[in-house]
């Protein structure tokens, strides 16, 4: 099993008497988490249960929470004594927050469970759990993790982490990123020997996504609406998004728009950035820049609507957004800066940066208050080196 970075916090809560709650998007390696948590438990008494499982929703969903118990006892746990119970996609059970509850409080059980959703986690599921949880929210691979899933990772690449651009670092991993670039960072996919394989899996976790966790979680009937609007949302990749427009290109209202995009994002298909800016209102009322969570659902997606910096941009905030607050800037003039990462940190994007590029984010990051700043670049410029090459992003 490969270590994910997010395994040494998620092994030190596994003392904590709160739950511990693990959500992000399908196929993302949730259920591995959970699995990696349950072999360092010190004891024996714990008990995992897929909530995907049609027997197990229909133990969970009985009323009486006694009867319950007497069924995970016949499971093999014993309530007189310390127990572990892992449960998988609890969103897909209505009433499992009051029965964690109710077990939680009455009994010595430490819960680490798993979801797809945002909204039903810090939600839904908080509020029977006030105080008794903490989120931890996985992503698809790093550019780290995905070099150690290919099996190439070497403990001397850590030096270049965030660092200015190696020549040496660059050629050595060029040909990994740009793998990483067009098929991301799923487990799955990256343990994939061959290209197809790896298209027709992101094609397979695309489909489950949205037969699966989209119309269970939001009960919608229209398939193949929302795939449409999908695909229309990957050729913006990187814009602001406009709903009055995108109303206007898939004949869907706009307040349907509205509420598939907040979907969407709950279920951590995209991401959607918020402008920089020290006036609350304005934040509020400019339109979001529009990003996916992983690139190779964006090419699954887009195919050839989109352009190369579209799909590079677009790594660069899936690298970033894990990792911290990720926004954007833009004057009334049209001048912007692609990325203010924890407003403190300006960032500009560009394929083969140049020295222009680097001067003209001094002087945007300066004017709004930032002094810190980066190009971050795809390739060199032959007389250019002053950025950080987006390889060093994890």
């Amino acid at each position: 099993m490969f270590e994910r970075s997010i395994y040494k916090e998620l092994a030190e809560h596994l003392s904590k008497r709160q739950v511990t709650v693990i959500t992000g998007m399908r196929r993302v390696g949730k259920s591995t988490a959970v699995k990696y948590l349950l072999a360092k438990v010190s004891h024996k008494n714990s008990l995992y249960l897929d909530c995907e499982r049609i027997e197990i929703r229909i133990l969970l969903n009985k009323p009486h929470y006694e009867e319950i118990k007497e069924e995970l006892e016949l499971k093999g746990l014993d309530f007189t004594k310390p127990c572990l119970i892992a449960l998988d996609e609890i969103q897909l059970v209505a009433n499992l927050p009051s029965l964690i509850k109710y077990l939680y409080d009455t009994y010595t059980v430490k819960f680490v469970v798993t979801g797809s959703s945002s909204y039903y986690m810090k939600n839904t599921f908080s509020e029977s759990l006030a105080g008794r949880k903490h989120v931890f929210e996985m992503y698809p691979l790093n550019f780290r993790e995905f070099l150690v899933f290919k099996g190439v990772w070497a403990k001397p690449f850590e030096r270049y982490r965030w660092q200015p651009y190696k020549a040496a670092w660059y050629n050595k991993a060029k040909s990994w990123y740009a793998e990483y670039l067009a098929y991301g960072g799923f487990p799955e996919v990256v343990l994939q020997k061959k290209e197809k394989d790896k298209t027709d899996l992101l094609q397979d976790i695309l489909n489950s996504y949205i037969e699966l966790d989209v119309k269970l979680l939001a009960d919608y009937a229209a398939g193949e609406e929302l795939y449409k609007l999908v695909k229309l949302l990957a050729a913006r990749a990187g814009n602001k998004i406009d709903y009055s427009k995108l109303s206007s290109a898939s004949g869907i209202g706009r307040q349907k728009i509205a509420a598939y995009m907040q979907l969407l994002e709950q279920t951590y298909l995209i991401y959607q950035l918020t402008p920089f800016t020290h006036n609350i209102d304005k934040e509020i009322s400019q339109q979001r820049k529009l990003y996916f969570s992983d690139t190779g659902l964006l090419n699954v997606l887009g195919g050839n609507q989109l352009s190369a910096g579209q799909v590079f941009e677009n790594a660069v905030a899936a690298q970033l957004k894990p990792m911290g607050v990720l926004q954007y800037y833009q004057k009334k003039s049209g001048q912007e800066i692609d990325f203010i990462y924890n407003q403190k940190m300006a960032i500009e994007v560009k394929e083969t940066p140049v020295q222009q590029d680097h001067n003209a984010l001094v002087l945007r990051a300066v004017s709004i208050g930032i002094t810190e700043s980066l190009v971050a670049g795809f390739r060199p410029a032959p007389t250019f080196t002053d950025f950080m090459w987006a390889g060093a992003v994890f």
